[in-house]
C-alpha cells in the first residue's frame, strides 16, 4: 500500500472489496485479535486521519463477526486513538499542531526515559539487531519505499523501549504511538529534501558506550528533529 502524500477531500471508508492495511484473521480470542489488527494499523501509518472504519466493511475485511471488532474499536476509542462521531461511525482523528505538540513531548520524555535505561541492559546482540533495523529503513528511503521505512522506524523506536525492561513505559508510549501514527505518513511528504533527520546512528553509539546520557539525548533528537516535516505539514492546514 503506497502512502498518500495528501489527504482526501473526503474521509475515504474501508471497501472489503478492495486491497486494505488488514489481515483476516483466525477465530481465537476474536476481540484482542482486532483490537491488535486495528492498532497496528493505527502505529504504522496504514490509516490516514479522517478516515471511516465502518463496522460491517470492517469486520468483512478482517473475516469476522461484527461483535468482536465493534468492541475493539470502542477499546480503541477509549484510549483516544479513534473518535466516534454523532451518528456513532468511528473515524480516525485529525491532530492539530497543539495536540501534535502535547504527543512530541510526552514522546521525548518517555522514550527518552527509555533509551536511557536501555543503556544500562543493551547486549551487542540487541544492539546489532537495532542497528540491522536502522540499515533497513535507509535502504527503503533510498528506494523511496516509504511504508517499509515507516514500519523500520517504528521497529526501532519500539525495540529500544523494549530493552528498557519497562512494560508500564512501554504501553504508554505504545498509545501515543496509536495516536500520531496516521500523522506519520506525511514525515515523506516533502519529498527527498526534506526527510526526516534520524538520531539512530547517535543513540546506537551511546547504546555501545553504555552512556544513557547519550541516548537519552539521541532519542530526544530523532523525536524532535524527524518531526519537523510533520510540523511543516500541520502548519500548511
Amino acid at each position: 500500500m503506497s502512502i498518500v502524500n495528501t489527504l482526501p477531500s473526503r474521509p475515504a471508508a474501508i471497501d472489503p472489496a478492495a486491497d486494505g492495511p488488514f489481515r483476516r484473521i483466525p477465530r481465537d480470542s476474536l476481540s484482542e485479535r482486532a483490537y491488535q489488527e486495528v492498532r497496528a494499523a493505527l502505529m504504522l501509518s496504514r490509516l490516514r486521519p479522517g478516515e471511516k472504519l465502518l463496522l460491517r466493511p470492517l469486520a468483512a475485511r478482517l473475516g469476522i463477526s461484527a461483535t468482536p471488532v465493534r468492541e475493539a474499536l470502542l477499546r480503541l476509542v477509549s484510549e483516544q486513538a479513534l473518535q466516534m462521531d454523532e451518528r456513532g461511525t468511528v473515524v480516525v482523528p485529525s491532530i492539530g499542531r497543539e495536540r501534535f505538540l502535547e504527543i512530541r513531548a510526552l514522546r521525548c520524555d518517555l522514550e527518552g526515559q527509555a533509551g536511557a535505561a536501555a543503556a544500562a541492559r543493551a547486549t551487542p546482540e540487541a544492539i546489532g539487531a537495532l542497528a540491522a533495523i536502522h540499515g533497513r529503513l535507509l535502504e527503503a528511503e533510498a528506494r523511496g519505499d516509504f511504508p517499509t521505512a515507516l514500519h523500520c522506524n517504528e521497529q526501532f523506536h519500539f525495540g529500544l523501549c523494549r530493552l528498557a525492561g519497562m512494560p508500564v513505559l512501554l504501553g504508554l508510549v505504545e498509545i501515543l504511538w496509536m495516536q500520531c501514527g496516521p500523522l506519520l505518513s506525511h514525515l515523506y511528504a516533502g519529498g527527498p529534501q526534506n526527510r526526516p533527520r534520524h538520531g539512530h546512528l547517535e543513540a546506537l553509539e551511546g547504546l555501545r558506550r553504555q552512556d544513557a546520557a547519550m541516548v537519552r539525548a539521541a532519542v530526544v533528537q530523532d523525536i524532535e528533529e524527524g518531526g519537523r516535516p510533520l510540523l511543516d505539514f500541520l502548519g500548511r492546514e
